[in-house]
Formats: C-alpha cells, structure tokens, sequence
C-alpha cells in the first residue's frame, strides 16, 4: 500500500505491504461548517456570562489575550469578528508565550491577521523572564503565582484560545492562557513540576494536580472581569465549533466537543507507529515530542515508535535535550530528574518513560547528533524508518500511522 505521509511543507509517499498496514488514524470527521458562522453563533450565545458587547460596556482598558504561534487557533479570524467591538477602546493585546520565543513579525500576522497593521502598536509579547511580575498568591500545591503586570492596568479580560487533548494538562486552553500563557518562569516550573505525576495526562482534568493547580490560581483572578472565546478545530484544521462567555463554561464545554474530534478508537496496538506532526506543532522538538506522547497509546511494549516532525526551528527550549544527553539511558534520565527538577524536566520524563520499553526512530531536520542526544534514532526518510523498523520486527508485526499525533488521542474499543 502507498501511503502519504506529510513532513513540513511536503508529502513522502511510503510503500508499506498491504498485511502490514494496522490502521490509519486521523481525527474524527465532522460535518463541514462555516466558520465566520460558527465563531458569531458562540458570540451570539455566550455561556455564563453577558455577550461580549455588554461585557465591554464601560470598560476603562481591555487586555486581550492571544495564543502563540505554536498553536493551531484560529485567532485571526476570530479577530475578524470581534475587532470592530475593540477598536475604539483602549486596548492592548499580549501574546501568551509562556516560555516560547516571542513571535517573529511573519508570525505576528500569522497569530492576527488582517488586523495586525492596525493594532501592531498595541500588542507585546510576555517574556516569562523579563517582563515585570505582579505576584497574586500560591496554591496549595505551593506554586507562587506571579503573572505579567499588564493585568494590573486593565479592568477587562477578553481570552482568545482553542482546546484540544493536552498531554499532561489534559486539555490546552482556558485557564492556560494565565498559566503558563503570562506568567513568570518560576509560576510555570513549578506548575509543570506535577507533570511528573503519573496522573498528568491527555484527557485527564479530575484527579490531574496540573490542572487542578491551574484552576486554583484562577481564584485570584476574580477581581477581574473575563470574557473568553474558545474554538475547537477539526481534522482539516478549520473552526468546527466556538463557546464564548465565562471561562470555565466556555472550556468545559469546549472540552466536551474536543473529545468528539480527537478521541479516536483504536482497534488495537500496533507493533509500529507512525507519529506524525502537523504544521503548527512541528516548529521544534519541545513540541513535537507531543505526538510520541499519544503515540504510546498505540504502540506495543518492545515496539517502534518513528516520529515524523520538521522542527522547522529546531529543538527549542533545550533543558530537556541536556537532560537527556546527559544520560546514557532513559531510566538514568529519570533517576537524574528524580533527583531535582528544572522547568522542562517534565518534557525529558515523558520521552524518557516511552524509551523505557520501547525505541523511538526519528525523522526531522534535526542533525544526527542532536537526535541521539534526545535518544532517538535518526532516519533520513520516512521509507528508510519503516524498512528498518519492519526488519525488525516479526512478519507479522502492523503498522498504525497517526497522521496529527499532536492532537489525536488514540483510544483501544473495548472488546
């Protein structure tokens, strides 16, 4: 069977045969939708909270909230809808890096659209380590909550965010866009510390302490009026579905149409598993490494897992890769995380608990030597992957291919 497999701004056509071939996972597909209608039918019918128009009413300043370039929402054309409603306000806009790079100037039009040249002047990017902090409480779970100052000028809060599986919050969106979307690097790294727990995982919100601590920090926010738009996407990438209002209500019930797309069930695991990432989140390893996190799902103890990522900007946040090269084995990786966490620990014990039992083959722009330092196999083409792969595993051993592993949970059927 020829099968394409997409790989940045490409395609490579594998030859797999046929009796091999497990199964080939994709989001659901849902009835085509318009999405300009989609984004005004959540703006006509706001959960919990007053439409957008009255929310505005009065406002003194708006801060308006934004996702970065790593991820698929569809800001600009929400943007379209709702920036006439702004304009005439004073209004900033701040990215939400949490600890990403700020935007370049091709991704700031990427992230607003059509309405970059007229706000470009009222927006910034939040630096986790430089921008100044307001420090609002700690947690029970003892995370010391320091977010960007700018939410300390502003009597109004517009969110903008999409929500798909998340693999250790559970979920991205809603309360993200505070932690770690505006705050301080030392709020994210010990927020992201319990991702350690075995309980932080896709589709976990009860019971999942990262979660649970985000929502906490939220409590010290309530001095402040928030009105929050959350789309989720389809297969394809387009807006199937938007909420708008409070930002628990829009999230949960964001949640619950996430689940209908990304979930999808599984007949069983393969021996093989292509783990491919999609444009946005193959911008670099730290992201990708998302889609070896699903892929477990899917794969069997002892198999090979082959991720299939650009990583257009290579590795980025790198504390994870110097973890990892600094141990000769992923158990070693864990036992030296064990011993002390820095932000980004999370992300090498993740890799590190698939590599345990299973091998993890590369197919990314990333050099040789970086891959290795990761503990991947590096493999100059998706074919030269398989064919390796496949040599060695039994004749009869599958390969399932999960075409946006970023996002797309597999889920064994029960028998």
């Amino acid at each position: 069977m020829r099968i394409d497999v997409a790989y940045g701004d490409k395609k490579e056509t594998v030859e797999v045969p046929d009796h091999k071939v497990g199964e080939i996972v994709l989001p659901n597909e849902l009835p085509s939708m318009d999405e300009a209608s989609v984004i005004r039918h959540a703006l006509a019918n706001p959960l919990g909270s007053v439409g957008l128009s009255e929310f505005l009413e009065g406002a003194r300043s708006v801060l308006v909230i934004v996702n970065d370039a790593t991820r698929p929402t569809p800001t600009a054309r929400i943007m379209g809808e709702i920036h006439a409603s702004l304009r005439d306000l004073d209004a900033k806009y701040i990215v939400a890096t949490g600890m990403h790079a700020a935007p370049t100037e091709e991704e700031y039009r990427f992230i607003f659209g059509d309405a970059y040249d007229d706000i470009s002047s009222k927006v910034i990017s939040h630096d986790s380590k430089e921008s100044t902090m307001v420090r609002l409480g700690r947690t029970s779970r003892g995370t010391e909550v320091r977010m960007n100052s700018i939410i300390q000028e502003v009597d109004r809060i517009v969110v903008i965010g999409s929500v798909e599986p998340h693999y250790f919050a559970g979920y991205t969106g809603g309360r993200k866009a505070f932690i770690p979307g505006i705050s301080a690097y030392e709020t994210i790294e010990q927020n992201h510390k319990l991702a350690l727990s075995l309980d932080a995982q896709a589709l976990r919100l009860d019971g999942n302490p990262v979660h649970e601590d985000m929502m906490e920090a939220m409590r010290f926010l309530t001095d402040k009026d928030v009105f929050s738009i959350m789309a989720v996407l389809d297969r394809d990438h387009k807006t199937c579905a938007a909420f708008s209002g409070g930002l628990r209500e829009s999230f949960d019930a964001a949640v619950e149409k996430a689940d209908k797309v990304f979930v999808v069930p599984l007949k069983g695991k393969a021996e093989i598993v292509v783990a491919v990432t999609s444009f946005p989140h193959d911008i670099d390893l730290y992201q990708s490494q998302k889609a070896l996190d699903n892929a477990k799902y899917a794969v069997k103890e002892g198999g090979i897992v082959i991720l299939v990522s650009a990583c257009r900007k290579g590795v980025g946040p790198d504390t994870f890769l110097k973890l990892l090269a600094s141990a000769e084995t992923p158990g070693q990786a864990l036992e030296k995380i064990a011993e002390g966490y820095k932000l980004g620990y999370h992300k090498a014990a993740k890799m590190a608990e698939i590599g345990l039992d299973r091998k993890l083959y590369a197919v990314t722009t990333l050099d040789a030597e970086t891959a290795r330092k990761a503990h991947l196999i590096p493999m100059a083409s998706v074919q030269e992957a398989l064919d390796s792969a496949m040599k060695e595993m039994d004749e009869d051993a599958k390969v399932t291919f999960i075409m946006d592993a970023v996002i797309t949970v597999p889920k064994i059927e029960p028998c």
